[in-house]
């Protein structure tokens, strides 16, 4: 998994897998998300992150036991 903010766009964007995009869908508004060929997530773009997202520079990321 890769997240990305971009200064410029102020796109925050977070990659699942490294997979040509078939398909984008605006589930939400300034929310994109891209499929795979197969219909898989393979990433989730914000924009205007800066307004949507509490801290650009902090990132926690936590993995569940297994078996939960």
């Amino acid at each position: 998994m890769k997240i990305t903010y971009d200064h410029q766009t102020d796109t925050l964007t977070v990659v699942f897998a490294e997979t040509p995009v078939a398909e984008s869908d605006e589930d939400k508004p300034g929310v994109i998300l891209d499929y795979d060929a197969a219909g898989n997530l393979v990433s989730l773009e914000i924009l205007d992150a800066s307004q949507r997202v509490v801290s650009l520079y902090h990132i926690e990321y936590q993995v569940a036991p297994a078996g939960v």
